[in-house]
């Protein structure tokens, strides 16, 4: 926490009070209802709050025991404290007291010894609070006490009413819980008294030297003390300082200055003690040249009492006073210490008499650098923390300034309800339920003092939205039926003009449009309601009104979150304007709005400039950024969702429990615009920052960074809370504002989680850590290595591995990595330099000398740069990523053995899958396999039998389902005779995995396989198994009988009530049902991939069960969740290749009809994978089907979609992959003519600028996934595209 403004403190003599205890110094005060307690200018220890009374009349610490005592106009409550030696120190309710007396105007309190406090006002009431309160003692008064104190051995008390002269002095005669009595006398004034301080000694046990400090309104304060023990009167003066007197004025023109001055005591204990701790804490050397410091040495060995006296110009008079209450007074005895000028307190200005009083609470603190310690109460609503030293306080040389304020507690009486900030966020206005604002300024050069108080603002009618114009200098407030200006730039605002309007609806918000030119001095502001016209105008006029032209409801609208930037457009209207707005209906659709002005009509122009269909009924609570964010909060105000308006993209879909509601949303961004959420719970705030994305590891695009809890301070639930320019939080809990600075702790749970490297932890700030989470990524980051392998530039990952290990061949901790490992950008914006693979599966290739030297060079150095790192710790990554670096380069290894006899996307997969296989090995619990990304590159690759191979060998030539399954390896297998084969294997080792080799377990295997002999023959084999002979008995029936189809299907459906899923699966193959075996895959056993390879291996991939799978469940299930990888395969693997190249680019469900709409998931960042537009690349030209889909995507779409992928890999940090996307993408040439009904055969000679020689002719192969349903026999081969004739070859080419 920065800065905190705990509340505005009541004008009243008894409302603060502190005292020393335990060694802790505690301050507390009372601010409407609530008790603020502190120890410090901005540390907080607890807030009460008291919700049976309306406000609080005084308060009291007892220095012995720590209870604090406070009282209401009806009743006293005392609380006791509790957890100190926890570290938790906390108060709690211990009674309550009801007073039965009239309401008084003035309220005392005072603890006494024993835990006795003393309550002062139509009487004189003393109760015991040590176990149940009790009352002792009760003297009626003739009239109501202003002033009533114990003195410090609670012998006396002395009391005086209001503009009473006379101090009572009572003198406790006995006392007991039956017998306590007090005497009294009195002490006579000429005029009314207004302060009384008893003496303070080191312990309550002395009992001699009472004496009593009074000031009255003759400006001079008196001494009484007891010079004569047995005289009539207990005390008698025994000195006189007139104040009036001390300060005189040094200029001429200074008579005529108001001549008000304040006076207080500091006791001889504490100056003693504060002396000798600053003298302990210099050397003797410095000690001798501090000549102010040795003089107050000197002064202090007679244990003076301090008198200072201090007037509104900067001057102070101190005087010390010895041997008090000796009878016989030297005229020494009183002597002037300093007089000194530049003592600035910032006292009020002109106003009423009650306004501009002021207290003056001294106090002195030995552990401190600062010696004194000044609270001053003013009565106009603050309280200043003041601190200095002694000796500069004292020094009679000139001194520019002698004291300086720690912090000024102000704030509220009432709850804050809204907090508004300006557009710049250096001025917030901060609003309550009784329609009282406060317009608070960020301090300029006070680095300790996040806000200041510039003006109060109290409205007679209902204020309904407010807003700031030129950074708090004005206020605009928005009512029922008119709209109001206020000028904020004095300490009491006041109301410059007023405008009714009267549009119907309810009022939304305000809005401020942007203006054409900055230097405008008129300022423009829209009132939105649910009819969508507006007011607006400069000195509230009305400039126009328009309608939105919204055909939803229009649930709610307000102003985005400015984040930081002014709000000003050119003259022309369109979707790269800045936004100003937002606005959500009820049926979850989020628009984002820009203005434009045009003064010449009048007019104001709207423009949409996002629209996303969330999905999110009846959503509570929206905001937006500046940039383009927004977060939507659903009914239940417990989930919440972040949407990236720019590309519709959902960023964050997190529900939170039902304990913690959301009520506040509030944005911010860093200078680099990477962005903040602050999310606002009733009794806490989440800030959540924005990440890369990242598609490999799926991690989270949001994650949170900072929790603040409000609990320990306040009570009372979040009002509202906002974002200021300079990145602090500000947050209204109760009457009271927090002030939270950028600084955090990257060794809090959160951070540590985020990926930091070791060299940044400790204290960070707030916009580096989100710019570092968000930054370009060094070119060895095993993100970047991904994704560059993705995008097939293997040679150049090799290049990057090798100019690492050579920056750190010489490199040791502290020194500065290049990002760029001496690596031009240029080499990696360019085409790939891999060669390919030759069709039929050849390996000639034509490697250029470098590649060749890269390859065995990069041999060499793996294992060298995998010895140093792990042994140096690179800068630029934490210690997670840095280990997945090393496993990224074991797997470029691995991959690099067998690069010249595989195909780019054997090599992707194989990559991918290595590393999926070392991190399962790091990470036993994570069973998750590859994902549907890698089976489609495995699926297109031409190097499938190697692929096989190589996995194969991972699992030791023992591949059992699970590991098929995590390798996806009968999804991506397309050699049907192949893939049956490793399916017997899969079921001989699914038969041998156990000792016992139980038949049960490869049954499905087999009988898929259409292998029911081999078995009969295992089972021949489990003599052990008690269903051996029922199972073998009933293996050696025909099948292809009704009779034992029946009783197959029998045993089928009891084993699914015995959850026997997969024996009962083989129950329904041994009866000839694959689709009811596909469905029990599905639906039971939650396995896509068995039920693809039990359909496969049965019928083939032309069979029926096998499209319909493909058709009606795994193509739904791709636009359910938006899989476009799953949606791909699966259209190839139907033969329509032209939708397999679509659905790449396009929505996958605005491609397949489905009876449900797409879920979160669909509408995820994560549907979007920048590998998708080098599948694209690669799969358009590949066959005339590819082709013709191509055609289909208009111009505008692929435009879209290369441009989404640039900023796709830019929100990753790979900016040089989007700078090579732009580039060097090629659009296809458009035909000029297409048939209407979208059969027309595209020429690949006018739509590939530079295609290959072979263009697939596959038109024969069925059109629609609903026209395959009805049993189509195997399709034809696909032919060769015949090559055209010279002639028309030297044509094209332009011969």
């Amino acid at each position: 926490m920065r800065a905190i403004l705990p509340g505005k403190p009541q004008a009243r003599l008894q409302a603060i009070c502190t005292v020393q205890w335990q060694g802790l110094r505690l301050v507390a005060y009372i601010s409407g209802n609530a008790i603020v307690i502190l120890s410090g200018p901005t540390d907080l220890v607890q807030t009460l709050y008291l919700e049976d009374c309306s406000a609080l009349v005084a308060i009291e610490i007892d220095e012995t025991t720590g209870k604090i005592a406070t009282a209401s106009s009806t009743k006293i409550y005392v609380y006791r404290p509790y957890g100190k030696e926890e570290g938790l120190l906390k108060w709690s309710l211990q009674c309550v007291v009801s007073r039965r007396e009239e309401e008084p105007e003035h309220l005392a309190l005072s603890w006494g010894t024993d835990e006795e406090l003393l309550v002062g006002s139509t009487s004189l009431l003393l109760f015991q609070t040590a176990t149940q309160e009790s009352e002792v003692w009760r003297r009626r008064l003739p009239m109501p006490v202003k002033l009533a104190k114990f003195s410090h051995d609670a012998s006396f008390i002395a009391s005086t009413g209001t503009y009473d002269r006379l101090i009572k002095l009572w003198r406790r005669q006995s006392s007991g819980a039956d017998d306590t009595r007090f005497d009294f006398t009195y002490l006579p004034h000429p005029t009314a008294v207004t302060a009384i301080h008893w003496r303070r000694h080191n312990t309550r046990e002395q009992t001699s030297d009472h004496t009593l400090y009074s000031i009255c309104g003759d400006q001079k304060i008196r001494v009484w003390a007891a010079m004569d023990p047995h005289g009539v009167q207990s005390l008698q003066l025994w000195a006189e300082i007139d104040i009036q007197a001390s300060i005189q004025p040094r200029q001429l023109n200074s008579i005529s200055q108001p001549s008000d001055r304040f006076g207080f005591i500091i006791d001889s204990r504490d100056f003693s003690r504060s002396i000798a701790a600053a003298t302990e804490s210099v050397d003797n050397s410095e000690s001798q040249e501090q000549h102010a410091l040795q003089h107050l040495v000197e002064v202090t060995k007679s244990r003076p009492e301090l008198c200072i006296v201090v007037d509104r110009h900067g001057h102070m008079s101190a005087w010390g006073l010895e041997n008090v209450g000796k009878k016989a007074r030297k005229p020494t005895d009183v002597f002037n210490i300093a007089h000194v000028e530049n003592f600035s307190i910032a006292f009020s200005g002109p106003g009423s008499l009650e306004k501009s009083n002021v207290q003056l609470l001294p106090f002195c603190r030995e552990q401190s650098a600062a010696q004194l310690t000044l609270l001053v109460h003013h009565f106009d609503g603050r309280i200043e923390w003041l601190e200095c030293k002694f000796e500069e306080l004292f020094d009679p040389s000139p001194l520019q300034e002698r004291i300086s304020r720690s912090t000024l507690w102000t704030g509220h009486e009432k709850s804050i309800k809204k907090i508004v900030r300006s557009i710049s966020g250096k001025a917030v206005v901060s609003r309550t339920n009784d329609n009282e604002a406060v317009i608070w300024r960020q301090g300029h050069g006070v680095s300790d003092l996040g806000l200041s108080l510039s003006s109060t603002l109290s409205s007679p009618e209902h204020i309904h939205r407010s807003w700031l114009l030129h950074n708090g200098d004005f206020v605009i407030n928005l009512h029922h039926q008119t709209i109001s200006l206020w000028a904020a730039s004095s300490s009491l605002a006041f109301q410059i003009s007023t405008c009714p309007f009267d549009l119907g609806g309810h009022l939304v918000c305000l809005v401020q449009l942007p203006e054409p030119s900055l230097d405008s001095n008129i300022v423009h502001v829209a009132a939105i309601t649910t009819r969508a016209q507006d007011p607006s105008g400069p000195c509230l006029e009305q400039f126009c009104t328009f309608d939105l032209n919204i055909k939803d409801d229009l649930a709610f609208m307000l102003p985005v979150d400015p984040a930081g930037s002014a709000t000003w457009t050119s003259t022309s209207l369109d979707t790269f304007a800045q936004d100003i707005a937002i606005s959500y209906s009820t049926e979850g659709k989020l628009r984002t709005w820009t203005a434009a002005l045009d003064a010449d009509r009048p007019a104001v122009e709207w423009l949409v400039t996002s629209t996303v269909e969330t999905g999110i009924s009846d959503p509570s609570l929206a905001s937006a950024s500046s940039i383009r964010k927004a977060a939507l909060v659903d009914a239940s105000r417990t989930g919440l969702t972040i949407w990236d308006m720019r590309s519709g993209q959902l960023e964050l879909d997190v529900q939170y429990n039902d304990f913690n509601l959301i009520v506040d949303l509030d944005w911010s961004s860093t200078p680099d615009n990477q962005s903040l959420l602050a999310i606002g719970f009733p009794h806490k705030v989440i800030i959540l920052a924005q990440m890369r994305y990242d598609y490999l590891s799926v991690g989270p695009a949001w994650a949170p960074i900072r929790e603040i809890d409000t609990k320990d301070s306040t009570p009372h639930p979040i009002g509202d809370s906002v974002w200021l320019g300079s990145g602090n939080l500000l947050i209204g809990a109760g009457n009271q504002l927090f002030i939270y600075d950028k600084t955090i702790d990257s060794a809090d749970y959160m951070v540590s989680d985020l990926a930091v490297p070791l060299h940044k932890h400790g204290p960070m700030n707030l916009f580096d850590l989100v710019t570092y989470l968000n930054g370009p990524l060094p070119l060895f980051h095993p993100q970047f290595l991904s994704q560059c392998i993705l995008a097939g530039k293997l040679v150049q990952v090799q290049h990057i591995v090798l100019g690492l290990h050579k920056a750190l061949r010489y490199f040791t901790e502290g020194d500065e990595l290049d990002s760029f490992v001496s690596m031009a950008p240029e080499e990696l914006i360019g085409e790939s330099q891999k060669p390919s693979i030759a069709s039929e599966g050849s390996v000639s290739r034509k490697a250029g000398a470098s590649e060749i030297e890269a390859e065995a060079e990069y041999g060499e150095v793996a294992p060298l740069l995998t010895e140093k790192l792990t042994r140096v710790s690179i800068p630029q990554l934490s210690s997670r990523e840095q280990i997945h670096l090393l496993d990224m380069i074991e797997c470029i290894s691995t991959v690099d053995r067998h690069q010249r006899s595989m195909d780019d996307n054997a090599t992707r997969y194989l990559l991918f899958f290595r590393q999926h296989m070392i991190r399962k090995s790091q990470v036993p619990a994570d069973k998750a396999g590859i994902t549907f990304r890698e089976i489609a590159w495995a699926y297109h690759s031409g190097s499938q039998e190697i692929l096989v191979d190589l996995v194969s060998r991972q699992f030791q030539g023992r591949m059992l389902w699970e590991h098929a399954k995590e390798s996806g390896i009968f999804m991506w297998m397309s050699d049907l005779t192949a893939l049956r084969a490793q399916f017997e294997v899969i079921a001989r080792n699914e038969y041998t995995k156990t000792d016992e080799k139980n038949p049960i377990d490869c049954s499905l295997y087999y009988l898929a396989l259409k292998k029911k002999n081999i078995l009969i023959g295992l089972w021949r084999m489990a003599a052990w198994n008690r269903e051996q002979t029922s199972t073998q008995r009933l293996l050696s029936n025909n099948f292809q009988e009704a009779r034992w189809k029946t009783a197959a299907l029998k045993n089928a459906y009891a084993l699914l009530g015995k959850r026997r899923f997969e024996y009962a699966a083989a129950f329904f193959l041994l009866a000839g049902n694959l689709q009811d075996t596909v469905n029990v895959c599905l639906h039971q056993m939650r396995d896509l991939q068995l039920a693809v390879a039990v359909a496969r291996v049965y019928e083939g991939d032309d069979g029926l069960v096998f499209r319909r799978l493909l058709e009606e469940k795994v193509l739904p299930q791709a636009a359910l969740e938006g899989n476009r990888w799953l949606a791909t395969w699966a259209f190839w693997m139907l033969g329509r290749r032209d939708m397999a190249v679509r659905t790449l680019i396009s929505p996958v469900h605005t491609l397949v009809d489905t009876a449900e709409a797409p879920n979160m998931q669909a509408r995820s960042y994560l549907a979007n994978d920048p590998a998708l537009v080098v599948l694209y690349k690669e799969l358009r030209g590949k066959s005339l089907q590819t082709l013709k889909g191509a055609s289909r995507i208009s111009p505008k779409e692929e435009w879209d979609f290369v441009i989404q992928n640039a900023r796709l890999y830019d929100r990753m940090g790979c900016d040089l992959l989007a700078l090579d996307l732009v580039c060097n993408w090629e659009f296809l040439k458009q035909p000029k003519q297409l048939s209407s009904d979208g059969d027309a055969v595209p020429d690949p000679r006018k739509m590939l600028r530079r295609r290959s020689s072979l263009v697939v002719d596959d038109l024969t192969s069925p059109k629609s996934p609903t026209g395959m349903r009805a049993g189509m026999g195997r399709a034809a081969p696909p032919k060769v595209f015949e090559e055209p004739e010279t002639n028309s070859l030297l044509d094209n080419f332009g011969f």
